[in-house]
């Protein structure tokens, strides 16, 4: 059955339409965007604003996890749903593997409608859909967006999980979301209708009848949730929760910059292996925004494994006297070795052409963390983000990589703003140096690694913060044949 966003108009009369009430009639073809980079805040401000959610909620994401941060974001939906809201989520089945049980328990709720994107057929055995239908299900839903009311919404690269905000016990990602209002929620509303009513989005009680989920009880899981919001109670996250955006919105929207924008997405064909082509629509919009730069290119991407048309753009980057920054992961601090094989091939040839290669540090504090972490994590890069001239910047769930270019779905916004583009520069000139290790190429054509201990410059001959066996994990992973999946 399918289903559509609430317009704006409908929900006009919402506490958030009431606050955002005649903004977007005095910015005629702007949006509003409001940046994020603190993990706890990202969080704390999606638990908000599912509290005061009136409506309805569309959540979208590749991945929802089994711990404290996935149980309180569940949690605030099925509160909400309890108000009446209408809830409708949905989940790519990638990260889904043992979690029927609590699918299956969401369905009981009436307000509460999910829906699992290209699910596997086989619940326990997935390797043999891996196996024999391989097209298929190696191609996932990896767009991220949540929005309430149809008044305001949050893209980003954030998935649901502790280590997205800053709360993981063993690893913490630095990441970037944007909050947006005005025009652009129904631009996102409208996109996720045409993934919700896509023939790859099934819904959970269909996916009972044909796949053989339990029946359970939505009590037990509605009692496991509320257990780890008494828990939240005793965290950071009490004290976040309490500077209420929510209360700030309805006072004061200085903080929102009204900006020209574009909204950039996927089609949900793109999952379909003989439609692949006509659904990848993000990727050429990346390709214009790169070939119209004049000055200068920044670009942050956990996951940079270029092709060889990404190599030769970089190449005619440079040939133009643009400025070419990469930040992207270390060995150390890459929680995929795979993307660091196929990325650790081309560095010598970006180095070769000029352009400025920074990898993170395991150790960094992840920037714009500031409610301070008791035991030190390991840090990894997450941010999807790059900006262009100081006049364009896109935050997305996009990796500049084959799989985000070819094979998933993905989504992002442009927004040509001079004031956002700037603070997201000069953050990263400020940021990255301590944060990170710059590459470069020795007289003799060697890569060296360039950082600061302190006050003191240090410059290291192999991969920093990696031990031996790490380093060959590393080296072999530039001989699997697999840079088109990564």
């Amino acid at each position: 059955m399918t289903s559509h966003a609430f317009t704006s108009e409908e929900t006009s009369g919402s506490r958030l339409g009431r606050a955002l009430h005649g903004l977007a009639e005095q910015h005629p073809g702007k949006a509003g965007f409001l940046t994020v980079s603190d993990g706890v805040d990202a969080l704390a401000i999606r638990l908000l604003l599912a509290d005061h959610a009136e409506y309805s909620i569309d959540a979208q994401y590749y991945e929802i996890e089994n711990d404290l941060a996935g149980h309180l974001f569940i949690e605030a939906l099925l509160r909400a749903a309890e108000r009446g809201v209408r809830i409708r989520l949905l989940l790519d089945d990638y990260g889904t593997k043992g979690h029927d049980e609590d699918i299956a328990a969401l369905r009981a709720h009436p307000n509460f409608r999910m829906r699992i994107y290209n699910p596997f057929t086989r619940r326990i055995y997935r390797f043999i859909d891996g196996v024999l239908s391989f097209a298929r299900v190696n191609r996932r839903m990896h767009n991220k967006s949540f929005t309430v009311d149809n008044q305001l919404t949050i893209v980003g690269g954030r998935n649901i999980g502790d280590h997205y905000f800053s709360v993981g016990e063993d690893v913490n990602f630095a990441d970037l979301d944007v909050i947006g209002i005005g025009p652009v929620v129904s631009d996102v509303s409208r996109m996720f209708d045409s993934y919700w009513n896509s023939q790859a989005a099934i819904p959970v009680q269909d996916m009972a009848t044909r796949l053989g989920l339990p029946d359970v009880s939505l009590s037990k899981l509605v009692d496991r949730m509320s257990k780890s919001h008494a828990r939240a109670s005793e965290s950071k996250y009490a004290g976040a929760v309490k500077n209420s955006m929510i209360e700030n919105l309805e006072h004061d929207l200085s903080e929102f910059i009204w900006a020209p924008y574009e909204l950039a997405f996927d089609l949900p064909e793109k999952t379909q292996p003989n439609r692949s082509n006509s659904g990848a629509r993000i990727r050429k919009l990346l390709v214009q925004s790169f070939d119209n730069a004049r000055e200068e290119v920044i670009l942050i991407s956990p996951y940079f494994v270029p092709r060889l048309s990404g190599i030769r753009r970089f190449r005619e980057l440079r040939k133009r006297g643009v400025e070419v920054t990469i930040v992207t992961n270390s060995l150390a601090s890459n929680n995929q070795i795979y993307a660091h094989g196929g990325y650790a091939p081309v560095r010598k040839a970006l180095l070769q052409m000029g352009v400025r290669l920074f990898e993170l540090r395991a150790d960094a504090l992840v920037v714009g963390e500031k409610h301070k972490r008791q035991n030190a994590t390991r840090a990894t890069l997450h941010t999807k983000a790059f900006a262009i001239d100081r006049e364009r910047i896109f935050i997305g769930s996009f990796n500049f990589d084959p799989r985000s270019a070819n094979i998933n779905t993905e989504m992002g916004v442009f927004i040509d703003s001079s004031q956002l583009a700037n603070a997201f520069i000069d953050s990263a000139k400020h940021h990255v140096p301590r944060q990170s290790y710059e590459v470069k190429l020795s007289a003799n054509g060697r890569l060296r690694w360039h950082g600061i201990d302190g006050d003191t410059e240090v410059v290291l001959d192999r991969e920093p913060q990696a031990g031996f066996w790490h380093r060959c994990a590393g080296h072999a992973a530039r001989l699997l044949p697999i840079r088109g999946q990564v």
